[in-house]
This record gives C-alpha cells, structure tokens and sequence, in this order.
C-alpha cells in the first residue's frame, strides 16, 4: 500500500529557505550559490523534499550566475543591459514563486534551469 507522507512545517520552512537565500546575492557575491548550499547541506539528509528543494535552489543559482556571464560582454552592444534587467526580474519572481510553493508543501520546477546536481 502506498503511504501519502505529510510533510513537517519545519520541512517546509527548511524548503522556503533554500529558496530564499538566495537574495542573499544582494547582500555579499555569491550569496545566492552560498545562502542555499548551506541550508541544503544542513538538512538534505534529515528531508527528502529539503533535499529536492536545495538541489533545485543550487542549480537555479548556478544557471544565473552562467546566463549573467553571457551578458557581461552583451553589454557593450546594450542588448547585455536589457537582458540583464530582465535575467533579474525574472529571477525575483520564479525564486518567490518557488518560496512559495515550497512553504506549502508543493514541488517547484524552475524554469531555463540547468541540472548540475542530480
């Protein structure tokens, strides 16, 4: 018989913060790959869905910080500007949305990611 495991609100909590921590990008470089690999690292092996959830936040950073070195020299044809504009809008809502989903419990799959970690 197939057993429906409920998830804990400190599971849930652990999930949201992988994905949160990821602003903290706007507070120190490389926040954004560190704040999320230090929660998943705490938790991945207390929690399935934290584990899942770290690995999606990772491999979300880890495909921005690539899409936002493409742009660097897109930069000096001013295409790189709108475009980095826009990476970043759009980062700050599917990382939100994620938070979201997260804290209630649902899966998350983020959009042009890259799946670094398996």
């Amino acid at each position: 018989m197939n057993e429906i495991r409920v998830l804990s609100e400190s599971e849930r909590n652990w999930a949201m913060f992988c994905h949160l921590s990821t602003f903290f990008s706007f507070i120190f470089p490389f926040g954004g790959i560190i704040g999320p690999l230090i929660c998943w690292s705490a938790k991945k092996h207390e929690s399935a869905f934290v584990d899942k959830n770290g690995k999606a936040a990772l491999n979300f950073q880890l495909s921005m910080l690539i899409y936002t070195i493409v742009c660097i020299p897109l930069m000096f044809i001013i295409i790189g500007i709108i475009l980095l504009g826009a990476l970043l809008i759009f980062e700050l809502v599917v990382v939100i949305l994620a938070s979201i989903k997260a804290a209630q419990g649902e899966d998350y799959r983020y959009p042009l990611c890259i799946p670094f970690i398996q």
